[in-house]
């Protein structure tokens, strides 16, 4: 686990019945050192880094400590609480279903188209979160406005639209979404490059205007916590895709500012589930705290991981063992075993479009979101993980998987 680190993690408060301050979600240090730091440090590791392939340390510490692992602490909202499997039966036996069903007829196709849909469905994902944090920050500051969120919105798609859209139009790149091909090339984009870049330029502008327009004439307190998460949003998508061409500094920061937030975000909630429940599964496996819930993420990770190389990859015998010649399984063998492996994280996909999502919000959610209760006006977001409590929420590396 990187960037926030245990520390900050541990300082998110536990059975807090106020609103954040100051437009938080957990007070204004710890924000900043969630979304900010988190951010500083995988520019800072992509500034250092000469580039190149992805070592064994960055797969085991990033796509492991921080990409799979923050799948799994998915569990702590989910699955892990029988209450909530109860509330919601038929959403929570039928997604992972669906999801499996579905990976098989698309393994059936070809490899190739199963591995497309799912680096698709991961890129909205990827999208929607930042979307949701925004909306979040929205909400919490009071921002009901419809030139607002209109104006958020379309900053935070260009800021993630437009690198990928030179991501599709220069191929090929140093790194992938999960295997090589996932992504269409397409270089007759390259036309449109120029122009949305144009596009994407002016929305900065106007809402770097927006905001100052805000705070002088209306008076408003400066929504810090929004302009943090729309400029690194911006900053990592641009250096992890567009300024530099590397596995390493792609993967740095893709998944860092997309993993700890969410970790830090599901580790609020579980603090105040145990708190709500407190003889509930979630309160007694955060008897051990901090350590306890990143242990159990990480162990999963990990021990994923090591199924996926075993049976599938076969390229990494130096953290999990075999060798890099060991004979594939049959095309019928992986087309049931692939998208198997693969139901953690398309659930996990699915699943954060709903659960945070305002209908979905219970009393410890919207405490964690900073919120005595759900909150009330803005209908921004949408469907993604952080769709979070006003709907309002909304939330790679190579292979999350």
């Amino acid at each position: 686990m990187t960037t926030a680190g245990p520390d900050v993690l541990a300082a998110l408060p536990a059975g807090r019945s106020g609103a954040a301050h100051g437009g938080f979600l957990w007070g204004r240090g710890v924000d900043l050192a969630v979304f900010g730091g988190s951010a500083a440090v995988a520019l800072g590791l992509a500034a250092l880094s000469a580039g190149g392939a992805l070592p064994a340390w960055g797969f085991l510490l990033f796509v492991v400590g921080v990409d799979v692992a923050h799948v799994h602490t998915t569990l702590f909202r989910t699955y892990l609480d029988p209450e909530e499997l109860r509330r919601h039966p038929a959403l929570y036996a039928a997604v992972p279903l669906a999801c499996y069903a579905a990976g098989v007829a698309l393994h059936l196709a070809s490899e190739l188209t199963f591995w497309r849909a799912l680096a698709y469905v991961a890129v909205v994902h990827f999208v929607r979160q930042q979307v949701g944090w925004v909306a979040i920050y929205r909400a919490l500051a009071r921002e009901r406005s419809r030139v607002d969120r209109l104006l958020d919105d379309a900053l935070i798609y260009a800021a993630t639209g437009w690198p990928l859209l030179y991501w599709h139009a220069h191929p090929p790149r140093a790194f992938q979404w999960f295997v090589d091909g996932d992504f269409v090339s397409a270089p007759w984009l390259a036309a449109a490059v120029g122009p949305l870049g144009a596009v994407y330029a002016a929305l900065a502008v106007a809402y770097v205007a927006r905001a100052i327009q805000r705070a002088r004439v209306a008076r408003a307190p400066v929504n810090l916590g929004k302009h943090v998460v729309v400029a690194t949003t911006a900053a990592t998508w641009y250096v992890g895709i567009v300024a530099t061409d590397s596995d390493f500094q792609f993967t740095v920061t893709n998944v860092i500012v997309h993993g700890v937030p969410y970790m830090a975000l599901v580790f609020a909630y579980a603090r105040e589930r145990a708190v709500e429940a407190p003889h509930s599964l979630v309160a007694r496996l955060l008897a051990g705290g901090l350590l306890a819930f990143l242990g159990l993420a990480l162990a999963l990770a990990f021990a994923e991981e090591m199924l996926w190389d075993r049976l599938v990859w076969h390229d990494r015998p130096e953290l999990f063992g075999g060798a890099v010649d060991e004979p594939l399984l049959g095309p019928r063998a992986r087309a049931l075993l692939v998208p198997l492996l693969a139901l953690p994280q398309a659930t996990h996909y699915l699943l954060d479009a709903v659960v945070w999502r305002r209908r979905h919000t219970r009393p410890a959610q919207a405490r964690a979101l900073g919120f005595r209760t759900a909150p009330e006006g803005d209908e921004g977001g949408g469907s993604g993980e952080s769709g979070v409590a006003a709907r309002s929420a909304p939330p790679p590396a190579s292979r999350e998987a």
